[in-house]
């Protein structure tokens, strides 16, 4: 059976900030951003898929 996965979502640039220290080289996106209207997304990593679902209470869990 072949997995249908619906495209990746669209981040807007504005959407995606540096932290404000210059030495700093980390990306902030924000969850909404990544989610969407979904629970739940799947992210590839090094060949394999995590799952990064959103709980009831707002918490967020990585599974593999």
């Amino acid at each position: 059976m072949q997995r249908v996965t619906p495209p990746p979502a669209q981040v807007e640039p504005a959407a995606l900030s540096a932290d404000s220290r210059p030495e700093a080289s980390s990306l902030r996106i924000k969850s909404q951003d990544l989610f969407g209207q979904r629970r739940e997304i799947e992210i590839e990593h090094d060949g394999r898929i995590y799952r990064l679902r959103m709980t009831q209470l707002n918490k967020l869990i990585l599974t593999a």
